[in-house]
């Protein structure tokens, strides 16, 4: 099964909805997600935030964040990931942001890329990748990343609702 899969399947068995945003990724990881039949019951949609002003004016990251980190950062995936979870009504978000090349973007060297999560309990999880490989590479792997950021996401909540419907234990 594949991580989209899994997630849209884990997803529907506790009624949850995912919002998804993106930068480096140009939409790819929605189109992961809604490869999957059965992805209409809980994809609310995404935002594909391309220009730094837009993920300030749409997804809400601090404008001073950007102006002095830039927009490849853990901070600003973080801050992602709760935008487009605020913004389009979801149970969970899921961010990606970095630089997949050819040249080297605020600062940072192609290949840096930052994915993030964030829960319905307003939690969160940032996760710092250095790739290898080409453009497309770096894209692909960076969705493959964000989705298995998620997938444990939801895998420790899950165990976490059991442990407490079962006393503790």
């Amino acid at each position: 099964m594949s991580g989209a899969a899994r997630i849209v399947r884990l997803l529907t068995e506790r009624e949850q909805t995912l919002a998804v945003a993106e930068s480096l990724t140009g939409g790819l990881v929605a189109a992961e997600v809604t490869s999957v039949a059965g992805a209409s019951r809980v994809f609310r949609g995404s935002v594909t935030a391309y220009a730094t002003e837009l993920k300030r004016d749409v997804l809400g990251v601090e404008a001073t964040l950007l102006a002095e980190r830039g927009a490849v950062d853990p901070e600003v995936a973080r801050q992602m990931a709760a935008g487009v979870r605020k913004v389009l009504g979801a149970d969970w978000g899921i961010a990606t942001t970095g630089v997949a090349g050819p040249a080297a973007q605020d600062g940072q060297p192609v290949g840096t890329v930052y994915v993030a999560v964030e829960g319905p309990d307003g939690n969160g999880k940032t996760a710092a990748l250095r790739l290898n490989g080409d453009r497309a590479e770096i894209r692909r792997e960076s969705v493959r990343s964000v989705l298995e950021l998620l997938s444990g996401e939801l895998g420790e909540d899950a165990r976490a609702q059991d442990t407490e419907q079962n006393g503790g234990n």
